[in-house]
């Protein structure tokens, strides 16, 4: 792998800037590389690529004009996950209707990044409308690991978690209502970043939820090198006046986190999905490697967490607009779901199971009202019990039960998902991290939370671990 492919985004963009390489040797050498992986692995389903290239030829002009007044990412490529509108490419999030589909307009957080310097490569695939786990669609199919392409990528950001992990994307932008950041992440051995809800604006998504839910949703990166983290957070955050969930937000820097002298709260489980032995094995890792530094670890048990599921279907749903997602699986018409799983049977549905089998469940908290608020409630004294644990510290939590999963098995059991989840209700901000390979080759991580508007020491840490345990380690090609 040429070392350019190994560099991060912050990195390659101060070697531009001091024209130390330039862009188009950087933009052609990932190019190079999605060629060469993406046929495999099925991540990029869009390509802009002369474009990218002619994008990289002005950025070289640019910084040899104007030395020391130069956007940030100048002549960095990346990639955007295919439900943010980028201008001119298609944006269907795996809907057979909206196929045809082409953005006008950049999302808000595109055009954040292209006005930072970044230059897009492609978008890249999701699962069904971005509602499950597994990267799979009726238009585009599916994505498979790079480390194992029986094995899945998470979802629904898996075709960004893929290519970052091939190393054909410094960066990619992801979008996370129960996980679609950090199980991506987690499964490709890469960073990512849930903010706090509300710090990023989600304008220009499709699908997009109701206000109501604008909190829970999150817009953040994925990377192979913590050190972009933070930088892109920054240029993410901040309102745009259209997305009436986001506030303006003060946000801290890593560098000022003395990790050495955080308390850590250690969960080991949600006390209801088993966690496989490699990830306890490295979880216990980072704990006894923080514990080295001086860091003040404390054993922490949540009853909550046992009713993760429970709680983030019926916060989420009592946010977002009854029979919302059945409308949009029949664009715009309710779906005859029970019509649809006997196409799906005949496999003549242009939905995907997991799709089908959402939409028959979406309204499930409206069927038990009383039940729903109960839950609800359960979730408030959760979310003020983390945060006063917390503190101005981190916790330490599993990312899933196991390291990725083969194709189709997270149906069976199919609510695994919800160590991520519950996060999203909670609005804390998460890093995911990678913590290398199991003895089968499949990525191991861990998720750190931290307290609200603390998205800079749940990264700190991630710099932390990354320096003690090496962070991302590249798939064979």
């Amino acid at each position: 792998m040429s070392p350019l492919l190994q560099l991060s985004a912050t990195e390659l963009a101060r070697r531009i800037r001091e024209r130390e390489c330039s862009s188009v040797e950087v933009v052609e050498a990932h190019i190079q590389q999605l060629l060469a992986v993406n046929p495999r692995i099925n991540a990029v389903v869009a390509e802009r690529l002369e474009a990218a290239r002619e994008e990289a030829e002005a950025a070289d002009q640019q910084a040899e004009r104007t030395p020391g007044f130069l956007p940030p990412l100048l002549g960095v490529p990346c990639t955007i996950k295919e439900c943010f509108a980028v201008q001119g490419m298609p944006q269907c999030a795996g809907l057979v209707a909206r196929k045809d589909y082409r953005a006008e307009v950049d999302a808000t957080t595109v055009a954040r990044l292209r006005a930072a310097g970044a230059i897009v490569l492609g978008v890249s695939n999701t699962s069904e409308l971005c509602m499950w786990m597994e990267t799979n669609n009726r238009v585009y199919g599916r994505t498979n690991s790079p480390y194992d392409s029986g094995r899945i990528v998470g979802g629904s950001s898996g075709g960004e978690g893929a290519i970052v992990a091939c190393g054909a994307s410094p960066f990619g932008l992801g979008s996370d209502v129960g996980g679609s950041i950090r199980m991506p992440a987690f499964f490709n051995g890469v960073f990512g970043h849930k903010p706090t809800g509300g710090l990023v604006p989600s304008t220009g998504q499709f699908p997009i939820v109701d206000p109501a839910a604008g909190r829970i949703l999150s817009t953040g990166p994925l990377c192979r090198r913590a050190e972009d983290l933070m930088p892109l957070v920054e240029l993410l955050a901040g309102p745009d006046g259209q997305d009436p969930s986001c506030a303006e937000m003060p946000l801290g820097n890593p560098s000022t986190v003395d990790v050495a002298r955080l308390k850590v709260i250690n969960v080991r489980s949600d006390g209801r999905n088993r966690v496989h032995g490699s990830l306890q094995k490295a979880q216990t890792d980072c704990l006894d490697h923080l514990d080295n530094l001086g860091c003040n670890i404390k054993e922490g048990h949540f009853t909550g967490l046992s009713s993760s599921f429970d709680i983030w279907s019926s916060m989420f749903g009592a946010a977002e607009s009854r029979g919302k997602f059945r409308q949009m699986l029949g664009d715009k018409r309710p779906l005859d779901l029970l019509g649809h799983l006997v196409l799906w049977a005949l496999r003549l549905s242009p939905h995907t199971l997991p799709a089908l089998g959402l939409g028959l469940l979406e309204d499930i908290g409206h069927w038990m009202p009383r039940r729903s608020a109960r839950m609800i409630a359960h979730g408030q004294r959760l979310k003020s019990e983390l945060i006063e644990a917390i503190g101005d510290g981190v916790l330490l939590y599993p990312s899933y039960p196991s390291p990725a999963p083969r194709h189709g098995h997270p149906l069976f059991p199919p609510l695994q998902w919800v160590y991520t989840a519950i996060l999203n209700v909670m609005e804390l901000p998460v890093t995911q991290v990678p913590l290398g390979l199991d003895a089968k080759g499949r990525p191991v991580g861990i998720q750190v939370v931290a307290g609200p508007g603390r998205d800079h020491v749940s990264i700190a840490v991630a710099l932390e671990l990354e320096r003690a345990f090496g962070g991302w380690v590249p798939p064979k090609q």
